[in-house]
């Protein structure tokens, strides 16, 4: 199901590339600076029933806890396939539609290319996915970086998407705690980064991670080969979102 979907994207995407470059399709947006705007999880407002949300998405399938998609689904409103979190909610992964980030590139324009790449917030790579509650409700949102996807920002940059998070849902009233190293984890260079940060506001509960570090067993040179590992490091930014009045279980629980 998942690659019939990709084609039947890609060639709607291939057909939108012709059709532009016949000029069939008016560009006078594009020169008045009046961009399309390609739907992201940052539209989708907790409290929307699933058969709400516009089918402007692709690759739909049961998440795996902000991890890689696992079994295929139509779109939002199969989220009773999913089998339900220790909340009780069923996790939906899906990407952002690629059809305009292949007509930028089809077209050769930078600025686009950079804009609809890949399932991206603030151009960080991301695995986003929904949380319904058993009626069919986002009771809740979940992004993570993505390390499979390589975006406009380094790996190594990952974990301050958290930053850009904190001031889109307003710097004050954060709570913030610095996790102690598990054994083995250590900092990459001088910089050990590892917190869990908290707040509730506008009905919402926000919660955010940022990791940057060294794993046990990873080092920048082998010790057993001599090679260099230069991605031998985690680098990475989790944010939920969930419906205050939802009581959840979280890692810090």
């Amino acid at each position: 199901m998942k690659s019939e979907v990709r084609v039947k994207r890609g060639a709607r995407g291939v057909l939108s590339v012709m059709l532009l470059a016949l000029g069939i399709v008016p560009v006078a947006a594009q020169r008045a600076g009046e961009l399309p705007k390609r739907a992201s999880i940052l539209d989708i407002q907790i409290g929307t029933a699933a058969s709400e949300i516009p089918d402007e998405f692709i690759n739909y399938a049961c998440g795996t806890d902000g991890g890689p998609p696992s079994i295929p689904l139509a779109n939002f409103t199969q989220f009773n396939k999913c089998k339900p979190d220790v909340n009780g909610l069923r996790e939906v992964y899906f990407e952002y539609d690629d059809e305009l980030e292949y007509r930028a590139l089809a077209l050769d324009l930078k600025n686009e290319i950079r804009m609809y790449s890949g399932t991206t917030l603030y151009e960080y790579p991301v695995v986003a996915s929904l949380l319904f509650d058993e009626t069919g409700r986002v009771r809740g949102t979940r992004v993570v970086t993505d390390p499979r996807q390589h975006g406009q920002r380094r790996r190594g940059e990952f974990w301050t998407l958290a930053n850009f998070l904190r001031q889109r849902y307003g710097e004050e009233g954060w709570k913030c705690t610095d996790l102690p190293p598990e054994e083995g984890e250590h900092p990459v260079g001088s910089e050990f980064i590892k917190n869990h940060c908290e707040k509730t506001a506008d009905g919402l509960r926000m919660i955010l991670e940022q990791h940057y570090l060294q794993k046990d067993g990873q080092a920048f040179v082998d010790p057993h080969t001599g090679k260099a590992e230069r991605d031998a490091y985690k680098s990475a930014t989790r944010c939920e979102v969930y419906d205050a009045e939802l009581p959840v279980k979280t890692g810090s629980n």
